[in-house]
């Protein structure tokens, strides 16, 4: 059980951060982004590939997001100045592009060339060699703890504000506490989910496990990235971001150069999607192209509709329940006799289904803000 919900917690973090790249793109700026895969691609195989010939994790996985970055100038620079529908089929294209080039390719596999199809394997993956004194335990303990206190207090305040502003709102009652009453349920399956996730951390770094070591290392990352998107996302430039996102004209009408800040938020919402790249190939073991189809995209786009885009922490919720569900519905040919094409086709119906009515009953997602969005354009 401890290591299955340290496996969850290591993919939703993952997927976590590969959707609050896209919600900087789309979320808040605006940008149709088809092919966000590509990004992670970048980062995933530059990160391996770099580890392979000495480079170390840490720098290696920076280079794969600078990477990843570079590519979204590319795009940015020879699409932006066209319409929104190019972008879209531009990113879509080069997602694709990308995939069949490293599976058709010879790749530098440490001292020899190999076929990207056959992929790329045993290459170093963060805190898998070490061997721990019980200070080094004590210390990754410590920080799991700083995390979770962290998240239980944000969660608190988060709670709060609705609550006060339930109170000043009081001639819209019935708006105010059914948003009190939301936010209430979410933030305490959330604190219970961080309870047991700590719980469970604690005992993979007491009893040391390389996926402890993971897992605490994907936290770190995610609330590290969540952390500066918020003061980004709150700051003059993220102010810009949003004008432009509902009318880029306006921005445009008081001096900011529109385009460069889409480059921006292209590029920094690649190289958050290359960081998670380099997670997800740790976390596999072994890299294969068909592990970036255009498939995944489409999952970081559930991923920030569901739980509402513009939203940082509506994209985390989002990540976790789309990946509850993802696991949850795994074994569902014990209930349904279905081979497995037509139980993965069954299970995107069900998402797919659970998103309609979403749009219908909750446009903005879970926890964005139909207010700031352009929903009725």
């Amino acid at each position: 059980m401890v290591e299955y919900l340290i496996f969850l917690t290591i993919s939703s973090s993952i997927l976590a951060l590969f959707g609050l790249g896209l919600n900087l793109q789309w979320g808040f700026t605006g940008l149709i982004n088809f092919g966000h895969v590509a990004f992670m691609t970048l980062g995933a195989y530059t990160t391996v590939l770099l580890s392979l010939k000495g480079v170390p994790l840490l720098l290696s996985a920076l280079i794969g997001a600078v990477i990843a970055a570079l590519l979204g100038l590319a795009i940015g620079f020879s699409t932006l100045r066209l319409r929104e529908d190019y972008l879209a089929i531009v990113t879509i294209g080069v997602g694709e592009l990308i995939r069949l080039v490293v599976n058709n390719q010879d790749l530098p596999v440490g001292n020899e060339w190999r076929s990207g199809a056959f992929g790329v394997q045993s290459y170093p993956i963060p805190l898998a060699t070490l061997v721990p004194n019980i200070f080094t335990k004590l210390l990754l303990i410590g920080v799991l703890t700083f995390l979770a206190g962290v998240t239980l207090w944000q969660l608190w305040r988060w709670i709060r504000v609705s609550q006060v502003s339930n109170i000043a709102n009081s001639s819209k009652k019935v708006g105010s506490k059914q948003e009190f009453i939301s936010r209430l349920i979410i933030g305490v399956l959330l604190a219970l989910l961080t309870v047991a996730i700590y719980i469970s951390g604690v005992i993979a770094l007491y009893n040391y496990n390389p996926t402890g070591g993971l897992m605490l290392l994907s936290l770190v990352a995610l609330a590290f990235v969540f952390w500066r998107l918020e003061i980004l996302v709150r700051s003059p430039w993220g102010r810009v971001l949003k004008a432009i996102r509902e009318d880029e004209e306006v921005p445009k009408a008081l001096g900011k150069n529109v385009f460069w800040y889409k480059i921006q938020a292209l590029m920094l919402g690649g190289a958050i999607a290359g960081v998670a790249g380099a997670f997800i190939a740790w976390q596999l073991s072994a890299i294969y192209p068909n592990n970036f189809e255009p498939i995944e995209t489409f999952n970081a786009w559930i991923i920030v509709i569901l739980g509402g885009s513009g939203n940082n922490l509506g994209t985390i919720l989002g990540a976790v329940l789309y990946f509850i569900y993802y696991e949850g519905t795994r074994n569902l040919d014990k209930i349904i006799p279905l081979d497995s094409d037509r139980l993965g086709a069954l299970r995107i119906m069900i998402i797919g289904l659970l998103l309609m009515v979403l749009m219908i009953w909750r446009p903005q997602g879970i926890l964005g803000k139909k207010e700031e969005l352009t929903l009725g354009k």
